[in-house]
C-alpha cells in the first residue's frame, strides 16, 4: 500500500514539474536573416574619355654601337665599369702606346731633316741664280738646286701628313665612347692583342633616351587608328609590368608613336610599329617586356566599364548593378572594343548605373547589398589617370 502511494506522489510531481516549464521563445528559433552583401561599386556614365588601344611589345635602343680599337696592339686599361652609363668622349680602354709615341718621333724627327736639307737648298738656289744670269755659272746646275728644292718642299708635306697620321693613331690607343649611353661588360680582357686582322669588338654602347618600344597592331587596328585618328602623331605610353595586384611597379613612360611600316607581314598578318618614349633616368633597358597604349581619339563619348566585371554564362554577358532598393540585379550586355583597362558597352546600360565590382562568389539576383562607392579611386577615369593614359585634371 506503501509502495503505491510512494509511486502516486512521484507521477503528480513530473507533471507539475513539466506544467511548470515555460515555452520557448519562438523568435529566438528563428534564424537571423544575414546582413547585407558589402560591395563595391563604380558610376557608369556615357563620358568622353580618351580611346586608347592596348598592345605588348619590346624595347629597342634608339642606337646600337660596337666599340673596336682603330689600331693595333695589347690592351692595357680598361676605365669603365660595366653596365654603367657613360658619355660620348670617355676613354672606356687604353692601348699600349710605346710603339706610336715612337712613329711620332720618328716622323717629327725626319720633319727636322727635310726642313734643314730644304734650307741648304734654297740657298744653294739663290746663290746660283745671280751667277746663272751672268753666265758664271752652268744653268744646269742651278736646275739641279731647284729641282731639290721643290723634292724637300714635298717632302716636308709628306713629313707633316705622316705627323698627322702618326698623332691621330697614337690618339687611337685611347678607345673612346662614340655615343652616349649604358655600356656592356667588356669583351676582351687585359693583356690580349686587339685590332689585328678583323677589327675586334670590346664592348658595346646602347643609346637609351629616347627609348623604342616595337609593337605590332592587325591590319584591321592599323586601318582603325589611321582613319579614326585625332592627332597626327598618335599619343602613346609604355608600362613595363604590373605585380600581382596590377599595379605598376614604375611611372609609365610618355611619348608618340613615329613609326609604322609600309608593309603587312604575310606571315602574321601585322604591321610592325613603333612608339618613342622618353628614358631620361636609363632605367627601362632593350628588350624589356612592355605594354604599350596607344591613344587614337579623345574627341568621342563612350559608355565603359572594367573587363572583370564581365560575368559570361549560356545566356552571354551580363554584369552586376545596384537596383532601387539596393539589391544585386542582374543586367545582360553587349560589347564592342575591349583593352586591358575598360570595356566599351554597346547594349544593357543606359548610363548612371552603380555597377559592382567586388564580391562576385556571394552575389546573387535579390541579394541585399551595402554598396560602398568607389568611383573616384577605382573608376575608369581614376584608372586612366593611375597609368597616366588621362590627365589628373579632366
Amino acid at each position: 500500500m506503501i509502495r503505491i502511494f510512494m509511486l502516486v506522489c512521484f507521477a503528480t510531481s513530473l507533471v507539475f514539474t513539466s506544467c511548470s516549464e515555460e515555452p520557448k521563445d519562438e523568435a529566438a528559433t528563428e534564424k537571423k536573416a544575414p546582413p547585407p552583401l558589402s560591395v563595391e561599386v563604380i558610376s557608369v556614365n556615357n563620358e568622353a574619355v580618351p580611346l586608347w588601344i592596348s598592345f605588348t611589345g619590346r624595347t629597342e635602343a634608339t642606337k646600337r654601337v660596337e666599340v673596336r680599337a682603330r689600331v693595333s696592339g695589347r690592351l692595357d686599361e680598361v676605365l669603365f665599369t660595366e653596365g654603367d652609363y657613360v658619355n660620348e668622349g670617355d676613354t672606356l680602354f687604353v692601348l699600349e702606346k710605346d710603339t706610336y709615341e715612337a712613329a711620332l718621333d720618328q716622323a717629327r724627327a725626319q720633319l727636322q731633316k727635310n726642313q734643314a736639307s730644304l734650307k741648304l737648298a734654297r740657298a744653294d738656289v739663290e746663290r746660283y741664280r745671280p751667277l746663272v744670269a751672268e753666265d758664271l755659272a752652268p744653268r744646269a746646275t742651278l736646275e739641279q738646286y731647284e729641282a731639290r728644292e721643290a723634292e724637300l718642299v714635298a717632302a716636308i708635306k709628306a713629313d707633316e701628313a705622316a705627323i698627322k697620321e702618326a698623332e691621330l693613331n697614337l690618339s687611337y690607343t685611347d678607345v673612346t665612347a662614340p655615343i652616349s649611353g649604358r655600356v656592356s661588360r667588356k669583351l676582351i680582357d687585359i693583356g690580349n692583342i686587339v685590332g689585328y686582322g678583323e677589327q675586334t669588338v670590346l664592348t658595346t654602347i646602347v643609346s637609351d633616351n629616347p627609348m623604342y618600344a616595337y609593337f605590332n597592331p592587325t591590319e584591321t587596328q592599323f586601318q582603325a587608328m589611321r582613319i579614326h585618328k585625332s592627332q597626327d602623331q598618335m599619343p602613346a605610353i609604355v608600362n613595363v609590368s604590373e605585380d600581382k595586384q596590377g599595379l605598376v611597379q614604375r611611372e609609365p613612360l610618355k611619348g608618340k608613336v613615329d613609326f609604322s611600316d609600309n608593309r603587312v607581314d604575310n606571315t602574321t598578318g601585322t604591321i610592325s610599329m613603333r612608339a618613342q618614349v622618353a628614358n631620361d633616368d636609363h632605367s627601362l633597358l632593350e628588350g624589356t617586356f612592355v605594354y604599350v597604349e596607344v591613344m587614337i581619339t579623345d574627341q568621342a563619348s563612350f559608355l565603359l566599364i572594367p573587363p572583370g566585371v564581365v560575368q559570361e554564362d549560356q545566356q552571354g554577358s551580363y554584369v552586376y548593378v545596384v537596383d532601387e532598393n539596393n539589391t544585386a540585379m542582374r543586367v545582360n550586355i553587349k560589347s564592342g572594343y575591349e583593352s586591358r583597362y575598360y570595356m566599351i558597352v554597346t547594349e544593357g546600360l543606359e548610363g548612371g548605373e552603380k555597377i559592382i565590382i567586388s564580391g562576385f562568389a556571394k552575389l546573387r539576383p535579390g541579394v541585399p547589398l551595402d554598396p560602398q562607392d568607389v568611383s573616384d579611386s577605382k573608376g575608369i577615369k581614376a584608372t586612366l589617370q593611375k597609368h597616366g593614359m588621362m590627365d589628373t585634371e579632366a
